[in-house]
């Protein structure tokens, strides 16, 4: 009994001359606060200098800079709100994306119902267009080529700003494919999505039910997913 004892004793003393060994050569961590610092003070400096040029610009720099602190943190991504329940289960992006969309139906339809009830124009409404075919070919492309390449537009430009290479390719070739379908859109929209039909919930439900209908959708989607998570990593 006595070796045993003494052999367990040497056994962790040993770990721990480790485990200290191993802290003692790790290097000490840089303070980032100061790079952070002068980062915020650069930031301030051309958002100061491009007000002067126009408001709009400098509140366009510092909510970007604001949107693309808070993707980084929380690491929000379409591609991975879609693609996580099929690769690990987990549907907690799912759940967040689906909030922000229940949040953002009752922004959207409160302004549109305003600008409705004064006998506005409403906005955004030369963007409800037909669903036809040429939608569901064109997001089954989009969402192979989101996984393939990793991100989707907002996640690509978050990991770009963090450095990986491979976002940097994926940008390029996002631009290109934007530019070549802005270009030919004309062509797409006379020929494929015109021949489908416009749904404006609105028209269909009222402005109440329209927003009703869409909330109850998307709680559907929400413990869809819930129930989606407990199954997999049950």
């Amino acid at each position: 009994m006595a070796e045993v004892s003494n052999t367990e004793t040497t056994g962790s003393s040993i770990k721990r001359s480790l485990s200290s060994r191993r802290r003692s050569s790790r290097k000490p961590k840089k303070n980032m606060l100061p790079y952070g610092i002068g980062l915020l003070v650069v930031i301030v400096i051309i958002g100061l200098l491009l007000s002067t040029k126009s408001g709009l610009l400098g509140f366009f720099w510092l909510t970007g800079i604001g949107f693309g602190f808070i993707l980084q943190k929380a690491r929000f991504c379409f591609t991975a709100s879609l693609r996580d329940p099929y690769l690990t289960g987990s549907t907690s992006l799912t759940r967040a994306v689906l909030i922000a969309f229940a949040v953002t139906s009752i922004g959207f339809t409160a302004i549109k119902y305003g600008a409705y009830i004064r006998g506005l124009p409403i906005p955004g409404q030369g963007y409800v267009v037909p669903i036809s075919l040429a939608t569901v070919i064109g997001a089954f492309m989009f969402g192979i080529g989101m996984v393939i390449s990793g991100g989707c537009a907002s996640g690509t430009l978050m990991r770009v700003g963090e450095g990986f290479f491979m976002q940097v390719l994926s940008l390029i070739f996002f631009i290109i494919g934007s530019l070549w379908g802005a270009h030919d859109f004309g062509w797409w929209k006379l020929h494929f999505m015109l021949k489908g039909k416009a749904i404006f919930l609105p028209d269909i439900f009222g402005w109440f039910g329209a927003i009703v209908v869409q909330l109850l959708f998307i709680a559907f989607l929400y413990i869809l997913a819930e129930k989606w998570e407990n199954r997999k990593q049950a």
